[in-house]
């Protein structure tokens, strides 16, 4: 009898040490494990940088076009397909993404002075999926190239449109289509004169001029 006793100790003390080796294996962080696992890290969103300050004060306020207006505009002009159009003064971008959503121009250019705009319209333009064929660019319109344009779109006032008619007679390739928003070029006169109701019985006019082979003396 006592030597089975002494047997029986040996096989329950074993099983006890057993059990709690266990124990102390599976409540420790197996740290080799750890070192050897795959390292996984969440994207860090990079903000887009932030638009330099406005240079100057603009020319003219920010009076949304009405969406019908901005129609009648493209279709005097018959934007189409072929055509890059630039929009001096571009506001919420409405104009330049129109004439790609709508009307299926090439490219279209919104130039604007105010930041708070340009980032506006950047997002109307990725909201109407058109960011690839649009762009926005903060700059002082008197200073923006345009001879790649083809078609020009304008909203400001008589005496900007004044102080840009040279600018546009040396720049734009003759043929070049011009459409201007209730104002006009001076002795230039217009090929063209639509006036229309927008919603609330709002008046307006629109001029048209394509650009010719020659450009008179008086309008230089």
């Amino acid at each position: 009898m006592g030597w089975r006793r002494i047997l029986l100790l040996l096989i329950t003390g074993t099983s006890v040490a057993s059990l709690g080796l266990v124990g102390c294996t599976t409540g420790e962080r197996n740290f080799e494990a750890e070192a050897q696992a795959p390292v996984t890290s969440t994207p860090i969103q990079t903000p887009a940088p932030a638009l330099p300050p406005q240079e100057r004060e603009a020319d003219v306020p920010f009076v949304p076009t009405p969406q019908s207006v901005v129609n009648a505009m493209l279709e005097l002009a018959k934007v189409g397909p072929n055509d890059v159009l630039y929009d001096l003064g571009s506001g919420d971008g409405r104009i330049p993404i129109t004439a790609v959503q709508k009307y299926g121009a090439s490219r279209a250019t919104g130039v604007e002075i105010n930041p708070q705009l340009v980032q506006q319209s950047r997002n109307n333009a990725q909201t109407a999926g058109v960011s690839s064929r649009v762009e926005f660019r903060q700059q002082d319109l008197f200073k923006t190239d345009l001879s790649n344009a083809t078609v020009v779109t304008l909203y400001l006032l008589q005496d900007v449109n004044l102080r840009l008619r040279p600018k546009l007679l040396q720049e734009l390739k003759p043929g070049t289509r011009i459409v201007s928003h209730n104002y006009t070029m001076g002795d230039w006169k217009p090929e063209r004169v639509v006036q229309m109701e927008s919603e609330g019985d709002r008046q307006h006019t629109l001029y048209y001029w394509v650009v010719p082979e020659k450009v008179p003396e008086n309008l230089r």
